[in-house]
């Protein structure tokens, strides 16, 4: 998809790989919308930085497990900015425990945010792409949805569930022009792998054949090509960044 006056909304993008793709898609030319729950300071930093950039960005109030909020920051991002192109589904939690010991409750914040929160960003923007014949849904899902990985059976089967989310909608809203994939990163660095001791980063980057965690803008340029007409014959796919951690 060619940006101008193309709007991309993206669901947890005040800090770590949304952060990354907001500023990637906003460097590209698309107005971006995106939501924050409570980091109202690092949301509107962002704001401004894509605005001093020359691009247009608003910050929303919205949490992501709420579908009616959900619903009108999405009614009010058309409004705004006369219409929605891309979605991109990042907002995500980690409430990593072994299930003997896991909490009812963190199950539930986990699938609630994660897969859950894909479903009513999704469902509150899906109606307006098929009107429009066009559109890309990007949803970032995790290579612990894939391979599994332990202490991590809420997050797993959240991400998981989003794998299968993408290729079922793929097959339904193809006929309509619209493109949905996901990017499925491994280690990357954020503010969670950098709160991490020393030596456990160290255990974890000898897992990864390329020896390194990932970076927040590698994840970017992926989404960033998966939106563009370059990609436009790509769709139901899952495309895995982890340094080969997977393969092994």
């Amino acid at each position: 998809m060619t940006p101008g006056n193309k709007t991309a909304i993206i669901s947890g993008a005040s800090r770590g790989i949304g952060r990354a793709i907001a500023l990637e898609l906003a460097r590209e030319g698309f107005n971006i919308s995106f939501n924050f729950l409570k980091s109202s300071g690092e949301a509107l930093a962002l704001e401004k930085e894509i605005s001093d950039s020359g691009a247009k960005a608003k910050a929303f109030q919205a949490d992501i497990k709420d579908y009616v909020a959900v619903k009108s920051w999405v009614d009010a991002s058309k409004e705004l900015f006369g219409g929605l192109d891309i979605v991109v589904n990042n907002a995500g939690v980690i409430k990593d425990k072994a299930l003997a010991l896991m909490a009812p409750e963190d199950w539930h914040e986990v699938i609630n945010t994660n897969l859950e929160g894909t479903f009513n960003l999704s469902r509150a923007a899906i109606v307006g792409l098929i009107k429009q014949k066009c559109g890309v849904i990007i949803n970032i899902t995790s290579v612990s949805g894939m391979i599994g990985i332990a202490r991590q059976t809420n997050y797993s089967a959240s991400k998981a569930g989003i794998i299968g989310f993408t290729k079922s909608l793929s097959r339904e809203v193809a006929p309509y022009n619209i493109r949905v994939n996901a990017v499925a990163p491994g280690f990357i660095e954020t503010d969670i792998l950098n709160d991490l001791k020393d030596e456990y980063k160290g255990q974890i980057i000898k897992q990864i054949p390329l020896n390194r965690l990932g970076r927040v803008e590698e994840v970017a340029r992926l989404v960033k090509f998966l939106v563009s007409d370059d990609a436009g014959y790509i769709t139901g796919q899952t495309f895995v960044i982890d340094g080969g951690l997977s393969t092994v």
